[in-house]
């Protein structure tokens, strides 16, 4: 059982899924216990998964702390959140979709994409690990995939008292290339090591928005992984594509997306680099550019990290604009938890300034409807970003 302290189960009652550290009174349990949640005065709120070596110390299966938390429930949300997905109109032009996403699918700590006819799985909290071959199972009956390759090597296992878990869990094939299609684009996805799950299925709609903006114009992708925003421009009709990015494996997967697609190989150029250094190189060498696509790491995973990553933000912002021509877009993203999207626009306000650039918001990006976010629950909205017209 879990007590909490008077007063802090306010947001319980708002049905915020996280209690932390410095709510509970007292508590008893081991790591991944299904614990109830009582507040001061006895009285039972809810049903939670118990991690006594994290911050936040339980997440919440249910709300009905009558709810029993056992097989049945896990089938009942899994088959809940692909029901959700099956009925998305991305499911019509797309074999590659998040299927769970975590406390917004009720699901705590649980990640699941599937590209084709392959899960990937991540299990990222004490209390679903517990669960974790119950839940292989039934990913496998709901979902007729028979094989999920795991994930679990996210930072937030070791703050969980996890260690990091990576392979099959469930059947075995080569999954180092599943081929997808997205939008009429094939391309390949690296699950076995590229990075989280292996394509970032979060930018499907936004990659299809420049795809549609990219008509004649020349495309600056930075951080281009393995090619998706570039291959969409290119696709989209853009007239010269340059495509930046540090790693020499990411972009020997976006040259195989590229032959998978019947494009003009000639208009785009992939540059590995270190981004920020090939930014002002650009700009010292007057290039110029119609639309400019920043889609960076995660640069403040936590609020310790955000001084840093606003400097980060800004720096990039700035060459980004200086590169424009005037009546450029600038198309660009942070998917970094610890930086709000109030403070994302006040960042690239200030990279405006110090360009010397007259620019303004024509339009504001998020994450596809595949990862859905509960109102009660703000902290699963960590990707947010800005077309931005330079004048």
């Amino acid at each position: 059982m879990i007590v909490l302290k008077k007063g802090r189960e306010k947001s319980l009652r708002r049905r915020h899924p996280w209690i932390f550290s410095g709510a509970v009174e007292k508590a008893s349990g081991k790591a991944g216990d299904t614990l109830e949640v009582r507040d001061s005065a006895g009285k039972a709120l809810a049903n939670a998964a118990y991690s006594p070596k994290s911050q936040i110390r339980a997440r919440v299966w249910s709300f009905d702390a009558s709810e029993a938390v056992d097989a049945g429930f896990f089938r009942k949300r899994i088959a809940k959140a692909l029901a959700l997905r099956e009925a998305l109109p991305a499911a019509k032009h797309t074999n590659a979709l998040r299927l769970i996403n975590a406390e917004s699918d009720g699901l705590p700590g649980l990640v699941v994409d599937r590209y084709a006819d392959v899960l990937v799985a991540q299990f990222l909290a004490a209390g679903v690990e517990r669960w974790r071959d119950t839940v292989l199972d039934l990913l496998t009956e709901v979902s007729g995939c028979e094989v999920i390759f795991e994930r679990s090597d996210a930072e937030v296992r070791k703050l969980e008292g996890l260690e990091a878990r990576v392979g099959f869990a469930r059947g075995n094939r080569n999954a180092s290339r599943c081929p997808i299609i997205e939008h009429g684009l094939n391309f390949r996805v690296d699950v076995e090591q590229g990075q989280k799950t292996g394509f970032f299925l979060d930018q499907r709609e936004n990659r299809q928005r420049v795809r549609s903006l990219a008509s004649g114009r020349q495309v600056l992708d930075g951080f281009s992984y393995t090619g998706g925003f570039a291959i969409a421009a290119l696709a989209g009709g853009a007239s010269r594509v340059c495509a930046i990015e540090s790693s020499k494996d990411a972009i020997q997967v976006a040259k195989e997306n590229l032959a998978a697609n019947p494009l003009d190989a000639a208009k785009i150029e992939f540059v590995q680099g270190d981004v920020f250094a090939k930014l002002r190189t650009l700009r010292d060498q007057n290039a110029k550019f119609d639309l400019v696509v920043l889609d960076p790491p995660k640069f403040a995973p936590g609020a310790a990290q955000v001084k840093n990553a606003a400097r980060a933000y800004k720096d990039i912002n700035l060459w980004a604009l200086k590169l424009l021509s005037p009546g450029g877009l600038l198309a660009t993203f942070s998917c970094s938890g610890g930086v709000s999207a109030e403070l994302f626009q006040s960042i690239v306000a200030g990279a405006a300034v110090d360009a010397g650039a007259d620019a303004k918001i024509i339009e504001r990006f998020g994450a596809a409807a595949d990862h859905p976010v509960a109102l009660e629950f703000p902290e699963g909205e960590y990707l947010k970003g800005l077309l931005v017209l330079k004048g």
